[in-house]
């Protein structure tokens, strides 16, 4: 059992969209230039599955276009081959497209996989959002890319090039933490 071997990684897993559309964050300009950031008419996007190592920082990142059960099945086998022989602990949100038949034949053949669900709605929870606020900042905010393609290498290239600092335990008390996940 993942949850009780002592070299298990823990990790946590969600999905985001990225659109050629740019988001906007506070800038400085200077007095009476106001910055323009020019808005794409269309609504074109691709996903990305994102795993933190919460002991690491290290994040394995896949694109996908769209997000279904055969998807996620795609990215647990990365997570598998990243991370071959050692048990690991997968915690996750419980989207519709982390089951069905292509994620449950990977689960069962793989038993070193061990997944533990969030609460229901608790984004605040999910230490993967953290990285997709700080890479959405570095990255897709305030951007004049006009091609989506090359957004999204930026994109997954800040993912995989960084490491993400971060701790559930200084977020939230070790006990309000597991009183959560029961």
């Amino acid at each position: 059992m993942a949850q009780t071997a002592p070299q298990t990684l823990i990790l946590a897993e969600d999905e985001a969209g990225l659109y050629l559309q740019a988001t906007t964050q506070a800038v400085w300009a200077p007095k009476g230039h106001t910055p323009c950031v020019r808005v794409h008419p269309g609504r074109e996007m691709t996903h990305f599955y994102g795993t933190l190592n919460l002991l690491t920082g290290e994040e394995v990142a896949q694109r996908e276009p769209v997000m279904n059960a055969q998807a996620t099945a795609r990215h647990l086998e990365k997570l598998l081959a990243t991370y071959p022989e050692v048990p690991m602990l997968l915690l996750w949100d419980r989207a519709p497209w982390h089951r069905g038949p292509a994620v449950t034949q990977v689960l069962t053949a793989n038993p070193r996989l061990e997944v533990l669900f969030f609460p229901t709605a608790t984004p605040d929870l999910n230490p993967q959002e953290h990285v997709w606020k700080t890479v959405r900042s570095a990255i897709s905010h305030n951007h004049t890319e006009t091609q989506l393609a090359k957004l999204a290498d930026s994109f997954e290239q800040h993912l995989t090039n960084t490491a993400f600092d971060y701790s559930c335990l200084e977020k939230f008390d070790f006990v309000n933490l597991c009183a959560r996940f029961n």
